[in-house]
């Protein structure tokens, strides 16, 4: 089962540098995260996501090799790609994988303007190596899935990380 870990910060730029280091983590197989998503709170109260992977791109692609096979059975593989690639693209647009997207944007709307939070669905993940890295990137921690003992742990962790820090 997965955890739900979200985490505010004071702007888009930080948000997205924690983002690249899980993603260091993540090749590193420090962490294994299921979803990472951005949602950034903008001036004029828009709430946008910026996900990690292109859904869209990623059934486009899909497609258009699907269809270029079945093209062949036909006699006419172009025409095969550019059906399947254009019904790749409109599933994966539909598609929604991870944490849920109202919910994500619920929670958006709580952040004040110009702020942004991250949000993680971790599947595997080791709080021992994970803290030190990312308490140098400030954040607050704002809602998890983990239970009440398992949350004041990882607050505590991440407080001690952050006292610890070299200056």
């Amino acid at each position: 089962m997965s955890d739900l870990i979200a985490i505010a910060y004071d702007d888009l730029g930080s948000a997205e540098q924690a983002r690249a280091k899980l993603a260091q983590l993540q090749k590193e197989h420090v962490i294994e995260l299921a979803d990472m998503v951005i949602v950034e709170h903008r001036e004029k109260g828009k709430i946008k996501l910026h996900q990690a992977r292109n859904l869209t791109a990623a059934g486009a692609l899909g497609g258009a090799a699907w269809g270029g096979l079945i093209g062949l059975l036909f006699l006419n593989p172009l025409l095969g790609m550019a059906l399947g690639g254009a019904t790749g693209a409109a599933v994966g647009s539909s598609t929604d994988v991870g944490v849920d997207d109202e919910f994500m944007r619920d929670l958006g709307r709580h952040l004040l303007p110009g702020t942004a939070a991250l949000f993680l669905l971790v599947d595997k993940r080791n709080p021992d190596k994970v803290i030190p890295e990312m308490a140098p990137l400030g954040g607050q921690l704002i809602r998890t899935s983990l239970t009440d003992e398992d949350e004041q742990h990882l607050r505590e962790a991440i407080k001690a990380a952050r006292t610890h820090q070299p200056a």
